[in-house]
């Protein structure tokens, strides 16, 4: 039988000192194409979907090198300067474990961008794909095969899961960090807020501590089912003041900020899932 927590600490949140994200354009077609142009060791940015500055950079370098009209434009004769990788575009073949190329890293970035991340974005479909694959394709009611067919891919072409909640700042004066999305050659899953070593941590939202413990990569790590699907996630603590089976409220501390697990700074980590799929804390933040 869960318990309760018997005080609910009172929770002022200046929301003002950050900015919501618009709605991202991230493109998986612009990230396979950077993960070809950084294979041939002409970029060096971040796999994010955006063609920006060094992603125009690079594509006039492939164009010179292949003395091909240099005109920033990735037509067929760019493409194919590209070699091997670029031969099939994604939904041209279905992709399975063993398959490499443009196809892969755009299912790549397709799965990360609908809360399903791989590890690196690199083009190769590996154990990590196959993995996050599956989950993807059973969050989805889809068979889990493994294989990208048409199903699946007409799936990952519907917009990604939305939080139905709306949440609570997890710290008093929230400063944000890094966001979700693209960041180098993975994916952030959730938000960073960075914060002085010792600073509370509150529940977002009302709802049952499911994980209290230390988890790899995450450090000391809380986990509160909010029903539904709906769980909210509390990273790199330095002490959990909750336990399992304990029902929170909304502004219950539940640790204190440190900088456990895969960290280079004292932050907290705050990560929201749908049914398993990582989805973006802002959009439903004040």
């Amino acid at each position: 039988m869960r318990t309760r927590a018997f005080l609910a600490l009172p929770l002022v949140l200046l929301a003002a000192t950050v900015t919501p994200l618009a709605a991202a354009a991230w493109d998986p077609g612009v990230a396979a194409l950077q993960v070809g142009l950084h294979a041939h060791g002409l970029y060096a940015g971040p796999i994010d979907g955006i063609t920006g500055p060094g992603t125009q950079k690079a594509i006039r370098k492939l164009q010179s090198h292949a003395r091909i009209a240099v005109d920033g434009v990735v037509g067929p004769k760019t493409r194919r300067a590209l070699g091997r990788f670029a031969r099939h575009r994604l939904g041209q073949r279905p992709l399975r474990t063993g398959n490499a190329g443009w196809d892969v890293a755009s299912l790549q970035f397709q799965l990360a961008e609908h809360g399903f991340p791989s590890g690196g974005i690199d083009g190769i479909f590996g154990p990590h794909i196959d993995g996050a694959l599956r989950r993807f394709q059973k969050y989805a009611g889809l068979k889990v095969d493994g294989v990208a067919g048409p199903v699946t891919l007409a799936a990952l072409r519907k917009p990604a899961a939305m939080i139905p909640v709306p949440l609570a700042w997890p710290l008093t004066m929230p400063v944000l960090g890094d966001r979700f999305g693209p960041r180098g050659d993975h994916w952030h899953p959730g938000i960073d807020l960075p914060a002085p070593l010792g600073t509370p941590a509150y529940s977002a939202h009302s709802g049952e501590v499911v994980w209290a413990g230390w988890r790899d990569g995450y450090g000391y790590l809380v986990t509160v089912a909010h029903g539904h699907g709906e769980r909210s996630m509390y990273a790199h603590l330095s002490r959990i003041d909750v336990r399992v089976g304990v029902w929170v409220g909304k502004g219950v501390r539940v640790g204190l900020i440190g900088a456990t697990g895969d960290a280079t700074g004292p932050h907290l980590h705050f990560e929201v899932r749908i049914h398993g799929a990582a989805v973006d804390p802002l959009r439903a933040l004040p």
